[in-house]
């Protein structure tokens, strides 16, 4: 058996403090089916804008008084939806729950199917669509604290513009 000192994922540090909010509690929110929550409500995708579509949210975790470090959103897509195409200082995890979706990203268009995973790293250019005629939905797991989204600028709608790929698929 070898000794190693690398970390594991459960590992942690002796000493180490937690910030907890004195007004932090568990909480649990039923899964109702039909991809909706008990005690969460859908909302917006964003309050105002135009280069977005057909697309609603659920804070799911980071909304409701939790001091964690990360928010968790389900994020539902409709037929011929998009999210922005948008970049921020933030970084995310995607992880598909249902329907087919496709997420332009590295100057590349992935393919999402059920439980397909992407990390969307700091400042990458980046944006969700519904590839099929059921709805698309992906869980979002985002820092608790964030930076307001931002557009591309035109250096870098010229570099996604270069690739047919993206091209063809993004949407403002």
């Amino acid at each position: 058996m070898t000794d190693t000192k690398a970390p594991f994922s459960c590992d942690w540090q002796d000493g180490e403090k937690i910030a907890v909010s004195a007004e932090n509690k568990s909480a649990f929110y039923k899964f109702n089916n039909d991809f909706t929550w008990q005690g969460v409500a859908s909302e917006a995708y964003k309050p105002e804008g135009s280069n977005f579509a057909n697309i609603m949210r659920n804070v799911l975790i980071g909304n409701h008084g939790e001091s964690c470090l990360f928010s968790l959103r389900y994020f539902e897509v409709a037929k011929g939806g998009f999210s922005s195409l948008e970049k921020h200082q933030h970084e995310h995890v995607v992880i598909c729950v249902r329907g087919k979706g496709k997420i332009v990203m590295d100057n590349k268009v992935h393919d999402l199917n059920i439980m397909d995973t992407a990390y969307i790293a700091p400042n990458e250019p980046h944006q969700l669509l519904n590839a099929g005629d059921e709805p698309f939905g992906f869980l979002c797991i985002v820092n608790s604290e964030r930076d307001k989204p931002v557009g591309l600028s035109d250096e870098e709608m010229r570099k996604l513009g270069k690739s047919e790929e993206t091209r063809g698929v993004i949407k403002r």
